[in-house]
């Protein structure tokens, strides 16, 4: 009997091939979406963390000056040059007394470049007229 060959092929199809190809990019595009969204959250989380940090220290050493001597001003960080800060002082009257008084300090930290993202706190601080 005659036998005919058949011929089997052990590779893959270009329709084969395609397919799985477009499944990688579609998994590396999902992935590489994720991985910059990390960034950005680490970024964000970097900046929220060190302008607290300078927010805290800044009116630290506001609540260690006499409040008589405490105004509006605006600077910077010797450590951190790529931060600013700006203070708005202003008086608060009480009711209760014309001789007892308040300060309310608004402090406000940003990155020099102007991102929009900025961190405030506000003190009061009660000064005591002698």
């Amino acid at each position: 009997m005659w036998r005919f060959k058949t011929h089997e092929t052990s590779g893959f199809t270009l329709l084969e091939v395609m397919i799985a190809t477009a499944i990688i990019a579609i998994a590396l595009v999902a992935a590489l979406g994720s991985q910059s969204q990390s960034v950005s959250l680490a970024n964000e989380a970097k900046f929220a963390t060190t302008v607290a940090f300078l927010a805290q220290r800044k009116m630290a050493e506001f609540e260690a000056e006499n409040v008589e001597d405490v105004v509006s001003d605006t600077g910077g960080f010797e450590d951190f040059p790529d931060y600013r800060w700006e203070s708005e002082v202003e008086d608060v009257s009480l009711p209760e007394s014309e001789e007892d008084h308040m300060k309310k300090i608004l402090l406000s930290v940003y990155r020099a470049e102007d991102d929009g993202l900025k961190y405030s706190l506000t003190l009061y601080r009660f000064n005591k007229s002698d």
